[in-house]
């Protein structure tokens, strides 16, 4: 298969594809995502098959606005549209109850669907011209580190999709926040652009999710995208190293050979010399953290590096964020300064 490399401007020509059922990665604010007319459950089922994606993780549905809620989701509470007046477009998505004319691939048999409307000028208007809603994950291989570029998309589905649009950089860096607004107490599924200090000025009290910083139990369902499975990783494992962050630059230090590789704040960079280091941003800056992320993560596969130390940020902010994409490309290896340096 040749893959179409599309710009910002060929809107029409994305939504074709997706209205004849082919697969078109789509910049948003977040990252980059991999496209299916929603409704359409054969078009669907190949976004599982090009990204090698386990069959039980659930597809997030991108619609236009707010009015179309009521098209796919059904029993909607007060705190939804709270939520969406206040933060969508934008990387906020919602779990509701799903109408039956949400296909089950989308859900993986689930009775909810992730739902949000997303707060790219290109994706907004293919959503319109398509006049249907847009199943679409993270556009990576399964596994892999997301794309916040297209030349990610190019590496990681160059010849297994149909088309690429170039939107440029993303300007959040990490996928959405996911909030479950089906229980009592509404739950953080997955931390993401959204901080959750900003879901609690409107929710009030937030549940956090324990998958946000442990893996979930074994045969355990996901309910939402990013719950279950090792995400963003390198070839190399990783090490994340939790707790101040000088500390936790001594602790790295005092462990670094020639073929290993680091994360680190920029304040550190100079720390590191003899090895391979990817630099995220200063250490009190987590929006530019994670604007650099995954970036980092993918340049460690052009190297040799055999083993990765990754300094972690606090929670506060988008730091939950940051900290949990880099504690899933760990395969939750942590080790945590904050009650004591270990030697």
């Amino acid at each position: 298969m040749k893959t179409q490399l599309l710009t910002q401007r060929d809107i029409d020509a994305a939504a074709a594809i997706l209205r004849e059922g082919g697969l078109v990665a789509i910049p948003t604010e977040t990252v980059y995502g991999l496209g299916a007319d929603a409704l359409n459950p054969a078009a669907v089922a190949r976004i599982f098959e090009a990204k090698g994606r386990p069959q039980d993780n659930p597809l997030i549905l991108h619609i236009p606005e707010v009015s179309w809620l009521e098209r796919y989701c059904r029993n909607i509470p007060p705190a939804a549209y709270a939520l969406a007046e206040r933060f969508w477009p934008g990387p906020l998505t919602m779990v509701l109850p799903r109408r039956s004319n949400v296909p089950n691939v989308v859900t993986c048999g689930l009775d909810t669907v992730g739902i949000r409307c997303p707060n790219h000028p290109a994706f907004l208007a293919v959503l319109r011209a398509l006049d249907r809603p847009v199943a679409a994950p993270s556009g990576n291989l399964s596994g892999r580190p997301s794309p916040t570029c297209a030349a990610h998309m190019v590496e990681d589905m160059d010849g297994r999709i149909e088309a690429i649009m170039d939107g440029g950089p993303c300007g959040v860096g990490v996928e959405s926040t996911i909030v479950d607004l089906t229980t009592p107490i509404p739950r953080l599924l997955r931390p993401g652009g959204l901080p959750l200090e900003a879901l609690r000025e409107v929710l009030g009290e937030v549940a956090v999710d324990r998958a946000v910083n442990a893996p979930l139990a074994a045969g355990e369902k996901p309910r939402a995208p990013g719950m279950k499975y090792r995400h963003y990783a390198p070839k190399a494992p990783v090490t994340v190293v939790a707790g101040d962050s000088r500390r936790t630059a001594r602790y790295i230090l005092r462990r670094i050979g020639e073929r290993t590789g680091v994360i680190c704040f920029d304040e550190y960079v100079s720390d590191f010399q003899g090895c391979t280091v990817e630099a995220i941003g200063s250490a009190k800056d987590v929006g530019e953290q994670a604007r650099r992320l995954f970036d980092a993560l993918r340049a460690f596969d052009a190297t040799e590096v055999d083993v990765i130390f990754a300094q972690c940020p606090g929670d506060a902010g988008l730091g939950l964020a940051v900290a949990n994409r880099l504690k899933k490309a760990a395969g939750f290896q942590i080790v945590d300064l904050g009650e004591g340096e270990r030697t």
